[in-house]
């Protein structure tokens, strides 16, 4: 049978980049000795407060169709976040209630973008962002960056490669995989390279409140980005909520119109229980998110320790999110093999960096996301292995030295 082309364009590399964590999940149902650090899913419960939230509506009935668009009160909990969170100042018409960031990025792709458009994205990038534009039949274009500059974006780059299609420039800070943290300057020269070529600036900030070195800063809050600035955001990392499913959207008030006739012919709405449980959530103060925060800093500053402390491997010291890139590169494997080998002989599974775009080329992906106990054994075992290459290696330049 044939099926529509949009299956090809939403099979790209990055649909891909799973697969060793799959055989890992797999390996782990069945007993074996695994250690995970390749998925962002907090190994945190989500604050009891919210629970019981949830658990308060679900007893009182609140399991039937809420507005489309998002319940009011919540809409506005999420405006008033946002001012805290972004600096910029909106109301509850600047806001739908979405399923997960992930949902809010193939929303705003499809309200803004057309067949033939360009979309400009700095690499490294999310692994699914591929997918999203291609949906749309629109074309992602990357834009480099380099590891010996923290990864940080170049505005002028970026407006190198605006062309006659470009429509939109997709950004993500801090960004996963590599824990930038765009700064001010750069989000302002991004700003006013948008207002310039008169295109959208679509930003991922799911992890803006989970910063350790540098501030966020969003490109919604610059004077005149009001018009063309989509802010897409969730609750899933920093509030450990992955699983509940709970984003949003913020734009312009007609972005969010026709926002919310997609989400009325793709979804209807997230179930009440859970927007109930999303108020208490942006609005209470609760010890638990900072608590996390600051477990994700001493986590990140064990790792970077460990594994800069091992012969042939280096960190990028992330400033924000959680994940670690560790930069593998004079071990002379490759992403796919290093990560492969470790997998069979240590039983830890990491992320290759190669899907994430080529400038992650040398790189994997380490995740934050689990204990103390889990990373320690982690890099341990990571140690091991690397041992175990040098230890390899070495018989065969000691033959090369003595041959005639």
């Amino acid at each position: 049978m044939k099926y529509a082309s949009l299956v090809d364009r939403i099979a790209g590399k990055g649909a891909r980049a799973w697969d060793t964590h799959s055989l890992a999940s797999q390996r782990l149902e069945e007993g074996g000795d695994v250690i995970m650090l390749s998925v962002g899913d907090p190994n945190f419960d989500t604050p009891e407060p919210i629970v019981e939230a949830a658990v308060a509506s679900l007893r009182n009935g609140r399991h039937h169709y809420a507005p489309v668009d998002g319940a009011l009160p919540l809409r506005q909990a999420i405006a008033d976040y946002h001012g805290r969170i972004a600096g910029q100042k909106v109301g509850p018409d600047n806001v739908i209630v979405l399923a997960g960031a992930q949902n809010g990025l193939m929303v705003a792709a499809l309200c803004l973008l057309e067949p033939g458009d360009e979309v400009i994205s700095p690499e490294p990038m999310y692994v699914t962002y591929e997918g999203v534009i291609g949906a749309t039949g629109a074309k992602l274009v990357t834009v480099p960056t380099r590891p010996e500059d923290d990864f940080q974006v170049n505005p002028a780059r970026i407006e190198e490669a605006v062309g006659p299609n470009t429509r939109a420039v997709l950004i993500n800070t801090p960004n996963n995989p590599t824990g930038a943290v765009l700064r001010a300057d750069v989000i302002k020269g991004l700003a006013d390279v948008c207002r310039r070529r008169d295109l959208w600036l679509i930003c991922d900030e799911v992890y803006a409140a989970l910063t350790f070195d540098a501030p966020h800063v969003s490109p919604s809050a610059i004077a005149g980005m009001a018009d063309r600035a989509v802010t897409i955001s969730s609750l899933a990392k920093s509030h450990a909520m992955t699983g509940w499913r709970l984003g949003w959207m913020i734009g312009p008030e007609e972005l969010i119109d026709h926002a919310s006739e997609l989400a009325c012919a793709m979804l209807y709405g997230s179930p009440q229980f859970i927007q109930d449980a999303g108020i208490p959530a942006l609005t209470l103060e609760m010890t638990e998110l900072e608590a996390m925060k600051r477990e994700y800093r001493t986590r990140r500053d064990t790792v970077c320790a460990s594994l800069n402390a091992i012969d042939g491997l280096s960190v990028h010291k992330p400033e924000g999110g959680m994940f670690v890139m560790l930069d593998i590169r004079a071990t002379g494997l490759t992403c796919q093999d290093f990560m492969e080998q470790l997998f069979e002989s240590e039983g830890v599974s990491v992320l290759a960096g190669e899907p994430f775009g080529p400038s992650a080329a040398g790189h994997m992906r380490i995740t934050l996301a689990a204990s103390q106990a889990e990373l320690d054994e982690g890099c341990r075992r990571i140690a091991h292995f690397v041992e175990g290459l040098r230890g390899a290696q070495a018989p065969a330049q000691n033959r090369t030295a003595v041959s005639p």
